[in-house]
């Protein structure tokens, strides 16, 4: 171990023990660095991720609640409910409907106005199933319907998928997707 004298306020060890002690106080000061860097990191997520864990619903909460979604969808449009519409589609929501077009949170809103020319006069929901993955959800069922859209009617059975993500505690239909059953 070199012998340190103090000269002029610097720390005098010889040539050898200068460079020995520089690159020992190198690594210490690497170390310590790394060390108090992860230790950070790990103290600021910590609260973020312990917060984020209390908030999330179980599956069977998840299911129970995308589950009401849908058979309020059903009677929403019984009862040509846009603010029902209103709550549930995301802003950028799609939708692929059995008809071959696309609707868009706008469009569907503008349908249930017109009560003209949009109106349901039945419509039932079967076999839903619903899977969650986080904050996603994808519902999938049959409905059958009879009702008036866009002026013409339309009397059938469609296989359909909804997709919904919870944000901020509220679950919304991101996309949905539906075809006309088979026969």
């Amino acid at each position: 171990v070199p012998t340190c004298v103090r000269r002029n306020t610097r720390l005098w060890l010889g040539a050898r023990g200068c460079r020995q002690f520089r690159r020992v106080w190198k690594d210490a000061t690497m170390k310590s660095l790394v060390v108090c860097a992860l230790a950070l990191t790990v103290a600021a997520a910590a609260p973020a991720l312990v917060a984020s864990q209390g908030q999330k619903p179980t599956d069977a909460e998840a299911v129970a609640a995308v589950t009401k979604i849908e058979q309020d969808g059903i009677k929403a449009a019984l009862a040509n409910d846009s603010s029902f519409y209103e709550k549930a589609l995301a802003s950028d929501y799609t939708g692929g409907t059995s008809r071959g077009t696309w609707d868009t949170k706008t469009s569907t809103l503008a349908d249930m106005k017109d009560v003209k020319n949009n109106k349901t006069t039945t419509q039932t929901l079967s076999g839903l199933k619903v899977r969650v993955h986080g904050d996603l959800a994808i519902a999938t069922y049959s409905t059958t319907y009879d009702a008036l859209i866009q002026g013409t009617r339309y009397a059938r059975t469609v296989l359909c998928t909804d997709t919904l993500q919870q944000q901020n505690g509220t679950w919304m239909l991101m996309a949905s997707h539906c075809s006309q059953a088979a026969k």
